[in-house]
């Protein structure tokens, strides 16, 4: 559902802009005006949103709709903002279902995108960018034209998914989509739950896929401080995942019913994201001096000064003094801790990534040319979904100790 309206008669949109004004609080930078825009669309929409009653239910066309703002040579924060700019959201109604599914409420989604500006989470691994909330609790990624269009093709199945599990799943939380235009140039951006803490520190990462092809992390990743370590050198460094037999069934579970969605959507490539977070090697940093400062001032960043109790609710509540190895279940939804009697005491962050690649034409000529290039047989990562799905959670399955 367009608002040609407001594209054509924006001195209309400068009264509710007015708003923004009274938070009181520098949001925009200039030198990144998509972020700018970004911070500007969210504040806009979640207050527009607002004055919207929830539907009794989703119909057809609410995952088709999508809502336009067009402003030019407007006068507000015009240090900050570029002197015209265009957004657009996808499907506003079906992504407030989804958020409030998964148990983020519209005002601490709007705090946690608008209140401070965005980080960049870049380690050269993504195409494109990719920004975290100044609370890191979500993810801004960058994605193409295409997968804006793969999402629309998923989203009534995967909003159906969310609903017959209860939000209880190991898939990336969808949680709003955009386009901003600055310059003629669109840029589009899908908002997800941040899969790792937005405390605990990650101090080993991994990207799975089942596959040994092709998959070990280059040497030049290797010394980055963080690296991004892939299916052969989870083997090589003998890792394992230590969990309790229900915590292991539950996760499995999770991991099956996704899959089944998955490969009924026909998408493959996607990949187990695991982060682990070190407990004692974390409370060796606390020790040390400068350790303990960087915990005072990241649980003090979590809130602006400007923010009151009031005004927060929510999991926005959950940024209290903690421990390491301690989270918030209702925050960090994809986090489990290691079994009572591991060998190592653990957090581990898992959840799937990847997830809007289609088994289309293009995947079948990857997959004839690489077949050509290894040997019959091998265990390539460009395959059909059921072929994919079958040996991906072969793989998974054996990653628990």
């Amino acid at each position: 559902m367009s608002s040609p309206s407001a594209a054509r008669v924006p001195h209309k949109r400068k009264t509710k802009m007015k708003h923004f004004v009274q938070q009181k609080v520098e949001v925009f930078r200039a030198r990144e005006p998509v972020s700018s825009v970004l911070m500007w669309g969210v504040n806009h929409s979640i207050n527009d949103l607002s004055q919207v009653p929830v539907p009794v239910m989703l119909l057809p066309d609410d995952f088709r709709a999508s809502t336009k703002v067009k402003v030019n040579h407007h006068l507000f924060n015009k240090e900050n903002l570029p002197g015209q700019f265009k957004f657009k959201e996808y499907c506003p109604q079906v992504f407030r279902n989804l958020r409030e599914r998964f148990g983020i409420e519209d005002q601490d989604f709007q705090v946690s995108l608008a209140r401070g500006p965005p980080l960049k989470d870049g380690d050269g691994t993504c195409e494109g960018l990719l920004l975290l909330s100044y609370d890191r609790t979500l993810v801004v990624k960058e994605i193409s034209s295409e997968e804006v269009a793969e999402m629309h093709n998923i989203l009534s199945e995967y909003h159906q998914h969310v609903v017959t599990c209860h939000g209880s799943t190991l898939l990336p939380q969808f949680l709003a989509m955009y386009r901003v235009t600055v310059e003629s140039e669109d840029t589009y951006l899908l908002v997800m739950r941040n899969m790792f803490s937005h405390r605990l520190h990650v101090h080993r990462k991994y990207d799975l896929k089942g596959s040994l092809v092709s998959r070990e992390a280059t040497f030049k990743e290797k010394v980055k401080d963080l690296p991004t370590y892939k299916d052969i050198d989870f083997m090589n460094n003998m890792q394992k995942i230590y969990l309790c037999d229900e915590e292991k069934q539950s996760a499995m579970d999770k991991l099956n019913r996704d899959i089944e969605f998955l490969v009924r959507m026909r998408i493959t490539d996607y990949s187990l994201l695991l982060g682990i977070h070190d407990v004692e090697r974390a409370e060796e940093e606390m020790e040390s001096s400068d350790g303990e400062e960087e915990q005072d001032e990241s649980s003090q960043s979590a809130l602006p000064e400007s923010t009151s109790p009031e005004g927060i609710a929510g999991y926005m509540n959950s940024f209290k003094p903690m421990g390491p190895g301690e989270f918030d279940p209702y925050v960090d939804v994809y986090a489990i801790e290691s079994a009572v009697g591991a060998p190592r005491r653990e957090v581990y962050f898992m959840g799937l990534i990847d997830v809007l690649t289609q088994y289309d034409t293009k995947k079948k000529a990857a997959h004839a040319a690489k077949a050509v290039k290894h040997v019959a047989g091998a265990e390539i990562s460009t395959v059909h979904p059921d072929q994919y799905a079958k040996r991906f959670r072969e793989f998974i399955a054996k990653i628990f100790a």
